[in-house]
């Protein structure tokens, strides 16, 4: 790689973090990059994951007041780790070339995650105000752990995914749940990423230009947190990727 192509993945990375930090859905972004510059779609979708842990960091410190109190939450800490781990593993089971098919139904898939994230957050809104529920220890910890797979394997919606079936199982406030995600996700990723370290698949220039590109774009959402509208950028993102999607069907 040259520098136009460190250019477009620490360009896309920035933007990455920025929508991560706005909208979610960077990954959208940052793995088309990856694989347009020439780096294959396993070794993409790995160099992904290790590069944006520090985000997931950072969101879930960012909310750790909300996390407290809240009861059996390392169970799914510990659940969603082994998920992220087993995830990784198929990963590296499929191939590149197998992946490669499966890339633009990935993409689809998380795009239309995506464009769900309202729905979702109003539908959890409505059912947490709601009385007389009883939280499912079981369901949480069996859901968290099927997704937490998905998000070893691809990542990218990830977060809705994990807010859907919380929804569904626990019982608690938005805002909270929300932080059980991140701390979930968090979880996930790092467990895959450090699963991945020993994989030799890991583009380390490429990892280390997206993790401080993506520090810089996350900041810099934060601080445009009141400039734009996180809903047209979710839609943005949310063209993109099934433009993106379409593209690799027809490749």
């Amino acid at each position: 790689m040259g520098p136009v192509e460190f250019a477009l993945v620490g360009g896309a990375a920035v933007f990455g973090g920025i929508v991560n930090a706005l909208a979610g859905g960077g990954t959208l972004i940052t793995f088309p990059v990856l694989t347009a510059v020439g780096v294959p779609a396993v070794a993409a979708n790995i160099t992904n994951t290790v590069a944006l842990c520090p985000g997931y960091l950072g969101g879930t410190v960012a909310q750790y007041d909300d996390l407290q109190g809240k009861r059996r939450l390392w169970p799914l800490g510990v659940v969603s780790m082994l998920g992220g781990i087993c995830g990784g593993i198929v990963l590296l089971l499929t191939g590149e070339d197998t992946f490669r098919l499966l890339v633009p139904f990935l993409i689809l898939f998380a795009s239309v995650l995506l464009a769900m994230q309202d729905y979702v957050r109003r539908w959890m809104s409505r059912r947490s105000g709601q009385s007389g529920n009883v939280e499912n220890e079981a369901l949480s910890i069996i859901a968290v752990g099927v997704a937490s797979v998905y998000g070893g394997y691809f990542g990218a919606g990830l977060g809705v995914i994990t807010m859907a079936v919380l929804g569904l199982a626990l019982q608690d406030t938005v805002t909270r749940l929300n932080a059980v995600k991140q701390f979930i996700s968090l979880f996930a990723n790092v467990a895959a990423a450090a699963f991945f370290l020993f994989s030799g698949k890991v583009v380390w220039s490429v990892a280390l230009v997206m993790m401080v590109c993506a520090l810089i774009g996350g900041s810099l959402g934060g601080r445009m947190a009141g400039m734009i509208s996180p809903v047209v950028l979710r839609w943005i993102v949310v063209t993109v990727g099934l433009i993106i999607a379409g593209i690799y069907f027809v490749r």
